[in-house]
């Protein structure tokens, strides 16, 4: 039901999207208006490792506004233990100003995790939602900020903690 709801999401901002170019003069202003890019995250330390990449596609309504999907990927050991997970997001970021970005991102994820301990054996998969609130700094193509997850679950996250820095770059 979840990954129905997510499709139903990208879908509508989609369609949202792509109504703008149907209502403009030219379909190369559109495109003029869609910026590529994403992020990529790489993490390690004792007996552990993470890595992420998430391209991603947004609309740039104006100097102020974007809206926007991306996909994710996310690949973690700690010790024994493993963790993969995929899905999508969509996002919008708002600079008031040029330097400052607020950003809101819904993601859904789907995760594949094998726990070992000194019992049993733990293989779980599952959805799990993430909505994130972030600030950040940006400069030209580049914002570097924090982002805090208001669905956080301590249990069932892959993630260390709500609060995470991230670097967004678009072209």
């Amino acid at each position: 039901m979840a990954l129905k709801k997510l499709l139903f999401i990208l879908l509508a901002i989609l369609n949202f999207i792509f109504s703008f170019a149907q209502n403009s003069i030219n379909n190369a202003d559109f495109w003029n208006n869609v910026r590529f890019g994403g992020g990529i995250g790489l993490g390690f330390s004792n007996n552990s490792f993470n890595g992420s990449i998430s391209p991603s596609a947004i609309y740039q309504f104006n100097d102020q506004i974007a809206l926007g999907t991306s996909l994710n990927f996310n690949y973690a050991k700690f010790n024994d233990d493993k963790f993969l997970a995929y899905g999508g997001s969509v996002l919008s970021l708002f600079n008031p100003i040029p330097q400052l970005q607020l950003s809101t991102e819904f993601e859904q994820l789907r995760i594949n995790r094998t726990l070992y301990t000194q019992t049993i054996n733990i293989e779980d998969n599952y959805w799990l939602p993430a909505f994130f609130v972030g600030l950040g700094y940006s400069t030209r193509n580049v914002t570097l900020g924090l982002r805090y997850d208001l669905l956080y679950n301590d249990s069932k996250s892959i993630y260390g903690n709500a609060l995470m820095p991230f670097v967004r770059v678009y072209f």
